[in-house]
């Protein structure tokens, strides 16, 4: 049988999602947790790969096993045995070829930033001292709209085929000396977000002109772009959707 887990994570103290020799990361110690209790290796696929510091507020954890785990007290287990920047919010049995990172067909990211010094959200939220043009932030966001291929907004080496994307959203909100990037696609390239809302604040400030970015785009030229790198603690996977058909049932303690 397959499932897809519905975990959340702090992602201070993790190098990002994907397991790596000698490296902390929310992956490893997903597996370790639910090899333990399941009695078997457990290697999990997740739907999104996050960096070093990110967060996430939903994030699905693929993984198979020969049991019926409906009735099996497996959330509390599960949670009780994982440390607290882990969680898991649900379980599903979903169709058994469903693949939790490919069939994901729309993926959002939230980045924070507060205009203060903010003692209570360290490690949450980029805290940034200055006060950008938020117009020219919004204009700036606009801009991503007109592009499908984000080559200049991607780390190199990164292991893709295309640098493709289609982006069906892309917003700024201001609450007080709170601001917030919203964007949704159906995928995302490693470092891709950190890279935008590095350049856009570039924008925001004067330094950067609307045109320089689009042309950066347009140009596919990562040298120009990857110098503006916004910090990962902002950083939030906030919601990943599938196709309907995918979850068969939840899965109930």
């Amino acid at each position: 049988m397959r499932y897809f887990a519905e975990i959340a994570y702090l992602g201070s103290n993790y190098h990002g999602w994907q397991v790596q020799p000698n490296a902390k990361t929310v992956q490893g110690d997903l597996d370790f947790v639910l090899s333990k209790l399941l009695r078997t290796e457990i290697n999990t696929i997740g739907s999104g790969r996050t960096d070093t510091g990110v967060h996430c507020a939903q994030q699905y954890a693929q993984f198979d096993i020969d049991e019926d785990l409906n009735g099996k007290n497996f959330l509390h287990r599960a949670n009780s045995f994982l440390n607290n920047d882990i969680a898991i919010k649900s379980l599903w049995e979903v169709k058994k070829d469903a693949h939790a990172r490919f069939d994901a067909i729309k993926r959002s990211y939230r980045y924070d930033i507060v205009l203060e010094k903010s003692p209570f959200k360290q490690g949450l939220i980029w805290q940034y001292f200055r006060q950008p043009d938020f117009d020219k932030l919004q204009e700036a966001a606009n801009v991503l709209l007109e592009f499908e291929d984000f080559t200049a907004f991607s780390k190199m080496h990164a292991d893709v085929n295309t640098h493709i994307c289609d982006i069906m959203s892309s917003s700024w909100t201001k609450e007080g000396n709170n601001l917030s990037f919203h964007i949704t696609a159906n995928r995302f390239l490693r470092g891709m977000i950190r890279i935008i809302v590095g350049n856009m604040m570039e924008v925001g400030m004067g330094r950067m002109s609307i045109d320089y970015m689009r042309e950066t785009l347009a140009l596919k030229d990562r040298k120009r772009a990857a110098k503006y790198l916004a910090p990962g603690q902002g950083l939030f996977l906030s919601e990943v959707i599938y196709p309907e058909d995918t979850f068969i049932r939840e899965i109930f303690d």
